[in-house]
């Protein structure tokens, strides 16, 4: 009998956070994966051979993004049928959460490294939908109760 093989889909807008999910390379590069950023040159050279989704931008504090990649959301995840969701923030890893809560996907998001003492607004959206957060601060658990603390991912 065969173990399952996890399906695993990378959120994150481009530049530092999807550098923070390319730091798990350990943890995600013997599972089929996904990635789902905004395509730009920095993203496609750091995913190069990798399987990845665009998503509009920009995203911050935009309606009009929330609603265009909402249903890219629904598109890529209808499609795709991750087991998990994985995301660093920001923006485009709301609509993948929310979706992908709906779809009974699960989901896990880590706050990132240089929120200390702040919530992020994605950490906020995503903190209650989320069924593993993740904080890189122990001083972190003060804000997020249900937070568990792993330490810095750098």
């Amino acid at each position: 009998m065969s173990e399952k093989r996890i399906k695993v889909c990378l959120v994150g807008s481009s530049g530092g956070h999807l550098n923070h999910l390319f730091m798990l390379k350990p943890f995600w590069e013997d599972k089929e994966r996904f990635w789902v950023t905004f395509d730009k040159e920095d993203s496609r050279s750091l995913l190069e051979g990798e399987t990845f989704y665009p998503v509009y931008y920009p995203s911050n504090r935009s309606i009009k993004a929330l609603i265009i990649n909402t249903y890219r959301a629904i598109k890529v995840l209808r499609k795709e049928r991750p087991d998990v969701i994985i995301t660093s923030g920001a923006a485009p890893a709301v609509p993948f959460f929310y979706i992908g809560k709906l779809m009974k996907m699960k989901l896990v998001y880590i706050e990132p490294f240089d929120r200390v003492h702040t919530k992020s607004l994605t950490g906020k959206l995503c903190y209650r939908k989320a069924d593993v957060f993740i904080v890189q601060w122990e001083e972190m658990k003060e804000v997020y109760p249900k937070a568990v603390c792993l330490g810095s991912i750098y």
